[in-house]
């Protein structure tokens, strides 16, 4: 999958249009956050762990860190990412732009609260060199989350 299906996955809400695309890429936390001139926590980092029963991602604040401990209490395991080449066969996207949009089914997704404190994010958008603004109500909407979670460190 790619921009074009995340294009295809918000023509239905009549929002494709709000997607940005870079010449350069907005891999990272820091890149998206230059090219966007905003703070790194304003990235909606989407993180990729593999569980038992598949692949959940967790949606987090850029400038946020996962804590072991705080997953390992919500989810019953220990962190384990999605290794970068298994990325968009078990998820749908590749590292750099996954992104709780038009991923494979089966995977859950979770919003972590260190979000809750910007008014607007941006997530990626299905690739390297692509992003979409979205307020953290849409984002919550459009992402299908199951719910927010407290699994992140360091952003207070």
């Amino acid at each position: 999958m790619s921009v074009e299906n995340v294009k295809a996955y918000f023509d239905q809400y009549g929002i494709s249009d709000r997607i940005r695309e870079f010449e350069e890429s907005s891999a990272t936390v820091e890149l998206a956050a230059g090219l966007l001139s905003c703070s790194p926590g304003e990235i909606a980092k989407t993180l990729a762990f593999r569980l038992n029963e598949g692949c959940v991602l967790i949606v987090a604040a850029g400038d946020a860190k996962v804590d072991n401990s705080k997953f390992k209490a919500v989810f019953g395991s220990k962190a384990v990412m999605v290794k970068p080449e298994e990325a968009e066969e078990l998820v749908g996207h590749a590292v750099g732009g996954v992104c709780p949009f038009a991923v494979k089914e089966g995977v859950r997704v979770y919003l972590d609260q260190s979000l809750k404190r910007f008014e607007t994010v941006y997530p990626a958008a299905g690739d390297s060199h692509s992003v979409i603004r979205l307020s953290i109500a849409e984002l919550e909407k459009y992402s299908g989350a199951i719910g927010w979670i407290d699994v992140c460190k360091n952003w207070q």
